[in-house]
């Protein structure tokens, strides 16, 4: 009888023991995973925002195009296509916004196309350390209006 108990003595003793080697598991596994889930969602913010940045530079080269299509000459299209560009990219980029035109001439009988390419430097990795290179570029053409402005 002393020997069975004990066997439940000492299994007893091995629970109680088995319950107090756990303390504190937890605590250890959050300072662990804490910062592996914040950069996580981190880089999910930077991977945002270059897709956001991507959108807007498409959009911003669409607005780009079609407000220099609609001008009389050369030197006002460009004028009103950096204009349209930079409004659309104000919050986005980081740096200034490059617009270049593409298309060979101005008028509809050498090329009907008005082209503009638009190109700036997204916010997006940097906000974590990661040195990548994030200036996106954007084409778009716009046939030139038959019935652009006159005045």
């Amino acid at each position: 009888m002393a020997g069975a108990r004990a066997r439940a003595f000492g299994r007893r003793c091995r629970r109680a023991a088995s319950r107090t080697d756990d303390r504190g598991l937890s605590t250890i596994e959050v300072v662990i995973l804490a910062p592996v889930v914040i950069l996580f969602i981190l880089v999910l913010v930077a991977f945002g925002q270059l897709v956001d940045g991507r959108g807007a530079i498409d959009g911003a080269a669409r607005d780009a195009a079609r407000a220099g299509s609609i001008q009389k000459d050369e030197g006002t299209a460009m004028a009103e296509a950096k204009a349209a560009a930079e409004a659309d990219l104000a919050d986005v980029c980081s740096g200034p916004v490059d617009v270049r035109k593409t298309s060979t001439g101005f008028e509809a009988e050498v090329d009907p196309f008005f082209t503009v390419e638009v190109s700036c430097k997204v916010r997006g990795l940097d906000m974590i350390g990661l040195d990548v290179p994030t200036t996106l570029t954007a084409s778009f053409s716009s046939s030139l209006d038959p019935y652009r402005r006159s005045v």
